[in-house]
């Protein structure tokens, strides 16, 4: 470990936001910023952080994609018996064998950052947060492959997360929230900002985006005969309009047959 790392020259970023959430390719256009060190080649999923380190359980240890934010445990505060000098030492060196320490700035990303902003912001002070929020249906349908799960727990699993995270919102310093719809419609316009945020310079990105992706997902919501859940076609638009007051508080609506 350099001594910068040790004596915190550098700045930190933490990505966050739900699987299938766009924090992939959010991480990567980033740490295409001279100045920005993310994770590359690191041989784990999506090089995420939270699979290289030993300091706090993954979130396959709490049911994994669609399921992870269910469980309470999974939501990190700054009361966590984890927030130690010892720990953060420890993520410095686990983290630290992957980034380029010659950078500035240091980039990490995993979904379950969304719920443990506090917990991370409690060991690195100065810390940045990029959480990347998605339109709830296409994250569901999107995330079902993994998880196995209905699309009405997904709808679920989306919201405890967001508003577990609107709790912990308050309380983080440095916070940076972006659509994944605006990202996708002006990408270049929302990287730009992000870099604002961290003031550094504005860079090109060359990773395509595609635009259009949302739609066809939620075309789904509305041509299942089934909508959300398994029971009856009324018990399913009941089930929706409860949802829907949920999800509209996060500017979202599920767009469902009559």
């Amino acid at each position: 470990m350099t001594h910068a790392a040790k004596t915190g020259d550098h700045r930190f970023v933490f990505v966050g936001g739900l699987h299938k959430s766009g924090t992939s390719l959010v991480a990567r256009c980033l740490a295409e910023h001279p100045s920005i060190s993310g994770f590359r080649n690191t041989g784990v999923p999506e090089d995420e952080g939270q699979h290289l380190q030993t300091v706090f359980l993954p979130a396959s240890a709490y049911g994994g994609p669609g399921k992870f934010g269910f469980d309470p445990q999974a939501h990190l505060t700054e009361v966590s018996e984890l927030v130690t000098d010892e720990n953060r030492a420890q993520l410095l060196a686990e983290w630290g064998r992957h980034w380029d320490l010659a950078k500035e700035v240091l980039l990490e990303k995993s979904p379950p950052n969304l719920i443990r902003t506090r917990f991370l912001q409690a060991l690195f002070p100065r810390a940045s947060f990029v959480i990347v929020m998605r339109d709830p249906v296409a994250v569901a349908y999107a995330t079902q492959k993994w998880s196995r799960t209905g699309i009405d727990s997904l709808i679920e699993h989306w919201l405890v997360c967001h508003e577990t995270f609107e709790r912990d919102r308050p309380h983080i310093r440095q916070l940076h929230l972006l659509r994944y719809e605006d990202l996708v419609e002006r990408p270049q316009h929302s990287l730009d900002a992000i870099f604002s945020f961290l003031n550094l310079g504005p860079v090109s990105c060359g990773i395509e985006v595609r635009p259009g992706v949302n739609a066809r997902y939620l075309r789904r919501l509305s041509e299942d005969s089934g909508l959300i859940g398994a029971g009856t076609d009324s018990e399913a638009k009941r089930i929706a309009r409860d949802y829907e007051s949920r999800v509209a508080a996060f500017g979202y609506h599920l767009r469902l047959s009559s």
